[in-house]
């Protein structure tokens, strides 16, 4: 961990499992969601995932990781605004 203790450090990875559950570890907050679209803030940028029947399975903010089923049918980044702004000032533009 790095200087700071109040501000942790995760290592961002993605493990998808035939499209049907994904594992995403350095996720710093979590936007919306519903059961075709999540949103969320992670350690390389704001990842939006798109699919069908999605359900967050498990989420630990604590530890920077989320859990979310369904079919999965895209997975894509905003590096525009990667380290800019708060996911929550992003959301009320």
């Amino acid at each position: 961990m790095g200087i700071d203790d109040k501000t942790p450090t995760w290592r961002h990875q993605i493990l998808l499992v035939d499209r049907e559950e994904i594992t995403i570890d350095g996720v710093s907050s979590l936007g919306s969601y519903d059961e075709k679209e999540v949103i969320m803030e992670t350690e390389q940028g704001l990842l939006l995932i798109k699919g069908e029947g999605l359900n967050i399975k498990q989420l630990n903010l604590d530890k920077g990781n989320i859990v979310v089923d369904g079919v999965i049918k895209s997975l894509s980044y905003d590096d525009s605004s990667h380290g800019k702004k708060g996911l929550l000032e992003r959301f009320l533009k």
